[in-house]
């Protein structure tokens, strides 16, 4: 009986197309903030920060960058770690080569940097469409492998293409600590989610959905597809890139292209697919799936196989994980396909009408 419209009335168009129009959405968002911000920070760890919230976080932002090309306007692409990396080394460049450069100017710049090389392998969404703009996309991942292992200048002159940064600061604040590391990873990503679903609720936004539903009649009624593909891939490729420098300079602080190969392509695509694509609580949900299950996994495995009695080794947990989670995705597949967000949503309509059948 908690969750019910009964009395919020409104008045105004501006109070009924707010992001939560329901006054227990907007407690409960602002309780979750309260807790991420103020809560954690005191309760984590340095194991907790490095393995699971750091990485939870910047996961959530890339796959919040892929949903906006996937699942709102349609468009599939399997050049994510290659936008990425684009975003890695791009804010890498900036920030040695211009010193003095802030931190946060270095991410926007590696974004834009993102942001014309997914314009430039999203031409060919001109032309073609699913598998074969996958295959397309795909090409982006190769080029960006040879591009950074064969350009020295991009790597500053580095042979390996294994490049680092160090001494990070925010307006003169050190990001040294786990601690401060997830805050500012968070902040971005609470600004970034909040300007994306304002987006996706606009204009543009509205171009989008109506080109992933059929290019055809979206291009009949005046939409013109050229620009909504290309917009969408602008949009996406920096919000990737920018997680993908996040994920270089904050998380990892030393790396090389292998970081962001062709599995962290997949890794994002399966986050929007099980958390439910063109919906930006769903990049939430499925980043939390994929990241969190394999350590959940990898801890529950040896307690099950010693109450039973059976002494399981490291390769055989490992095995083992691969296998449970690549059989938890399929069934969830099948058993839900529009994803996490989907099962949110029908639970919270059902809370809408309980106790009442209808």
């Amino acid at each position: 009986m908690l969750y019910r419209e009964n009395g919020q009335f409104k008045t105004s168009y501006r109070a009924d197309q707010q992001i939560f129009p329901i006054t227990q959405d907007r407690v409960g968002i602002a309780l979750l903030l309260a807790f991420a911000f103020l809560a954690v920070p005191m309760l984590a760890s340095n194991y907790l920060y490095t393995a699971v919230l750091i990485p939870l976080v910047i996961m959530s932002l890339a796959a919040l960058g892929v949903n906006i090309l996937v699942g709102y306007c349609g468009q599939i692409s399997l050049g994510s770690g290659a936008f990425m990396a684009v975003g890695a080394y791009g804010a890498y460049n900036f920030f040695v080569r211009f010193p003095g450069l802030p931190l946060i100017p270095a991410l926007i710049l590696g974004g834009l940097c993102a942001t014309f090389f997914g314009i430039l392998f999203g031409l060919p969404s001109l032309r073609v469409k699913g598998l074969y703009l996958a295959v397309a996309t795909l090409a982006a991942q190769f080029f960006s492998d040879w591009m950074f292992l064969r350009i020295k200048w991009l790597t500053n002159d580095s042979a390996s293409g294994s490049v680092s940064v160090n001494q990070l600061q925010v307006f003169g604040l050190p990001i040294d600590s786990p601690t401060t590391k997830y805050l500012f990873c968070l902040v971005l990503l609470v600004v970034i989610a909040l300007l994306a679903k304002n987006l996706v609720r606009g204009a543009i936004g509205r171009e989008w959905m109506a080109i992933r539903d059929m290019d055809v009649a979206a291009a009949v009624i005046g939409i013109r597809p050229m620009y909504a593909k290309l917009s969408a891939f602008a949009v996406s490729s920096f919000i990737v890139g920018m997680a993908g420098a996040l994920w270089a300079f904050v998380h990892l602080g030393s790396w090389e292209p292998a970081a962001f190969s062709v599995e962290i392509s997949f890794r994002l695509l399966f986050m929007v697919i099980i958390g439910g694509m063109g919906s930006i609580m769903g990049s939430f949900f499925g980043a939390a799936f994929i990241v969190l299950l394999p350590i959940v996994l990898n801890q529950f495995l040896p307690a099950l196989a010693a109450l039973f009695g059976v002494e399981i080794s490291t390769a055989g947990v490992s095995h083992a994980e691969l296998m449970i989670f690549g059989g938890l995705i399929v069934w969830f597949l099948i058993v839900e396909p529009h994803g996490l967000a989907k099962l949110w949503s029908m639970g919270k309509q059902k809370m809408r009408l309980w106790p009442f059948p209808h």
